[in-house]
């Protein structure tokens, strides 16, 4: 099937499996006239591909994970754990962050209220 139905069908668009391939991360058959024509395990692949994305990998660490790709890899592949392991290190490291920069705006809200409130009482 040709680019416009392949995204269709997997919900994203034409210009995500264009970057697919130009990343690496597909290698897409062409017809005579150049369009590409995707197979049923290239839009597996898509397919996983795009759900790593939606987890937080970006397309370098994709690539370092080839193995999980295809429908050789599609269950449990080498170093598949780790990599997600990696992953939620990762996450939990920036939710970390996040929640130290959340109570240091909230102290500074508290900071400038109670300033705010003393100048209107005093004033």
């Amino acid at each position: 099937m040709q680019a416009r139905e392949a995204a269709e069908r997997l919900g994203i668009t034409q210009r995500m499996l264009r970057h697919y391939e130009k990343v690496g991360l597909m290698d897409v058959r062409r017809s005579e006239n150049g369009y590409r024509l995707y197979t049923e395990a290239d839009l597996r692949r898509a397919g996983r591909i795009h759900d790593f994305i939606a987890t937080g990998f970006s397309t370098r660490e994709i690539r370092t994970m080839a193995a999980c790709l295809s429908d050789e890899g599609a269950g449990p592949c080498a170093g598949g754990i780790e990599k997600l392991m990696e992953k939620l290190g990762h996450i939990d490291r920036l939710r970390a962050d996040l929640e130290d920069r959340r109570e240091a705006v909230l102290d500074r809200l508290a900071t400038l209220r109670r300033a705010l409130s003393q100048r209107a009482s005093s004033g």
